[in-house]
């Protein structure tokens, strides 16, 4: 049967990156890393191949140099379940790079990613088009999300 594992193609620093994300997600580890020698493409200590996982999801990464480039059509997104969490993965995810609306940000490695509180869905989903609305309302407004103003925008 075959298996489906998302591959990160950095310019550089891709090891430097998935050593980050495996520190801040829980059940998370690297499972391999490969370095370069200096032969071939691949400048010496440059990131060939690494595997790692986040939260059981399994990943690939190596660094492939100036040509290669994420876009925000393409993102991570982590389902937080308290405000301490966002708080953290935000903090540590933007710092260098960029904050952007309704919990996105673009880490410094130029990973999209969307830090979304678990609730939110239940909001948006509960078959009350007016307390949506106030919950949609409530979240454009927003960088990072803030679970208690998304909470009190649901209760009117």
């Amino acid at each position: 049967m075959s298996k489906v594992t998302t591959f990160l193609t950095f310019k550089e620093n891709g090891e430097e990156a998935v050593n980050l994300y495996v520190s801040l997600i829980k059940n998370s580890k690297i499972t391999s890393i490969l370095r370069s020698n200096g032969g071939g493409p691949f400048p010496e200590g440059a990131l060939q191949h690494a595997s790692f996982s986040l939260d059981g999801q399994e990943f690939a990464a190596m660094d492939g140099g100036p040509y290669f480039s994420f876009d925000q059509g393409f993102s991570l997104f982590v389902n937080c379940e308290t405000q301490e969490e966002i708080d953290r993965l935000w903090y540590k995810l933007s710092e260098g790079g960029e904050e952007q609306q309704c919990g996105w940000l673009k880490d410094k490695y130029g990973i999209s990613w969307q830090i979304v509180p678990s609730i939110l869905g239940e909001m948006l989903m509960n078959g009350d088009a007016e307390k949506s609305k106030r919950v949609t309302e409530a979240f454009l407004k927003m960088t990072k999300f803030d679970i208690q103003a998304l909470q009190e925008a649901y209760a009117g």
